[in-house]
């Protein structure tokens, strides 16, 4: 790792809950965004159509040495919803609103699914606002990235939302663990989302391609996947690692989508270890 890279964030942050709040973005839209703990800011971006509920099993892992900042990209929870074509770049351009909003000069990032996409465009086209960086079951999209199988596309599309649903569910996790984890689950979807927001979040992860951009990330990057993840394949995190200078790759064996969650004895260590590495002179 190139340790020079990173520039330690500016400050500590309050061990306190920042008050529920909104940034607004460059086009008016109003971004909420949530902070909580103590000390450098950690930056936790969530998967499609999902609001920050996404990250709250595993939260408080990092707030021994991290605060953590968590959004609601536009379209879910309490941020506007507004009709209009999103992408990953425009998702990004959000981060940053917040982080101005917040006086945060320079943040790490955590990015899952949708938000590892998102986080690609922040790192490549904000590097200056990036510290480390950890890319977590996602892909650079576009005709390099490695689409999921004609059959795990059907068994989302499925006409009864219930079945669609449960095919979602044991994408994200295990059998075992779904059997002693019931739920609530936090990654299914915000169930709030209006329709044109729940189709403006889909075409922005389809339309997401990174591909020549990854090289121009300069933070030191982490890229994490779960081994037997069906519904971004695995396949992508080598991809990936190989085009970002530096990056290291790391398999979670038997984890699926929502390694951080049902893996996160393994998983949060692991990202914490390698921030905690990467901040150090």
């Amino acid at each position: 790792m190139d340790r020079t890279r990173h520039q330690p964030p500016r400050g500590l942050l309050p061990l306190t809950p920042h008050p529920r709040t909104h940034a607004t973005a460059a086009d008016g839209t109003r971004i909420a965004h949530q902070l909580q703990g103590e000390g450098p800011p950690l930056v936790l971006l969530s998967g499609q159509q999902n609001n920050h509920h996404w990250w709250d099993p595993v939260r408080a892992d990092f707030h021994a040495t991290r605060a953590t900042l968590t959004l609601d990209y536009r379209g879910t929870g309490d941020s506007d919803k507004p009709d209009h074509p999103y992408t990953t770049e425009l998702l990004a351009s959000d981060v940053v609103a917040v982080l101005d909003a917040l006086g945060i000069d320079r943040a790490d990032v955590y990015g899952t699914s949708l938000g590892g996409r998102v986080a690609q465009q922040l790192a490549a086209r904000h590097p200056d606002r990036v510290g480390a960086l950890v890319l977590g079951c996602t892909s650079p999209g576009g005709r390099h990235g490695v689409a999921r199988d004609k059959a795990t596309g059907r068994a989302l599309a499925h006409p009864d939302a219930r079945t669609a649903r449960d095919a979602l569910r044991h994408l994200m996790y295990t059998p075992d663990w779904l059997a002693t984890h019931p739920g609530p689950h936090h990654t299914l979807g915000d169930p709030a989302m209006p329709a044109h927001a729940r189709r403006q979040h889909l075409a922005a992860s389809n339309r997401h391609d990174a591909w020549d951009l990854l090289p121009e990330i300069k933070a030191p990057t982490l890229v994490v996947h779960g081994a037997d993840d069906l519904l971004n394949p695995t396949a992508n995190a080598p991809l990936l690692a190989s085009r970002i200078p530096g990056a290291r790759l790391h398999l979670i064996p038997g984890a699926r989508h929502a390694y951080f969650e049902e893996f996160r004895a393994v998983a949060s260590p692991l990202v914490l270890d390698f921030l905690n590495e990467a901040a150090r002179p």
